[in-house]
């Protein structure tokens, strides 16, 4: 059975549809009017081995803020929704990515239990992105998808690429958390559900 997902979300701010299947090759097609938060979405997609299929329509004339916040929100349920029982999945995951001088670790726990907690600075502006509203997705996406989510952004002295770290990080901690291991009957937990 594919582990897929399919999510609209629409409030007066944003509209935002995402079609995310798991167990993929790294296709995507993102589309936020945002184009360095697209550029990260891409990059997530293809190292987390995702398909990805994302468009968003935003006030993105006011700020990215809404846009990039209500994105984390789609993805974390659709992740969430794709995951169904969360049986057989390895449950934990973690990933420590160099990008030329940044480096930085992420480490994941599909508990059904929300945390998020980010170590670094991460703050500026990037290709008139401001890489503030990181945080702001990628708490959106530990919320609604219900994970434990860590970064430790160590160092790094481009902006984009410790922006680019902490993407590809996210993907590869999340591909391995979310990866089927056929020795797991049930959920990896010794209380029968998580």
């Amino acid at each position: 059975m594919a582990r897929a997902a399919v999510v609209e979300r629409k409030t007066k701010e944003t509209s935002i549809s995402v079609s995310w299947e798991l167990d993929g090759s790294g296709k995507y097609a993102i589309t936020t009017g945002i184009p360095f938060f697209d550029h990260m979405l891409d990059l997530f997609a293809k190292h987390g081995l995702f398909n990805l299929k994302l468009s968003a329509k935003g006030d993105i004339d006011v700020d990215n803020h809404h846009t990039v916040e209500d994105i984390g929100i789609a993805m974390g349920k659709a992740l969430r929704d794709a995951l169904g029982t969360m049986e057989g999945i390895r449950r934990y995951g973690a990933a420590t990515v160099p990008m030329d001088e940044a480096l930085c670790m992420v480490a994941i726990d599909i508990s059904g239990r929300s945390a998020f907690i980010f170590k670094g600075k991460l703050q500026g502006r990037t290709g008139g992105f401001d890489v503030d509203v990181v945080r702001e997705f990628l708490q959106a996406f530990a919320g609604e998808a219900k994970i434990a989510l860590h970064i430790n952004l160590f160092y790094g002295s481009n902006l984009h690429h410790k922006v680019e770290a902490v993407f590809k990080a996210f993907a590869r901690a999340l591909k391995s958390a979310v990866e089927k291991d056929e020795r797991i009957r049930g959920v990896l937990s010794t209380k029968g559900v998580l």
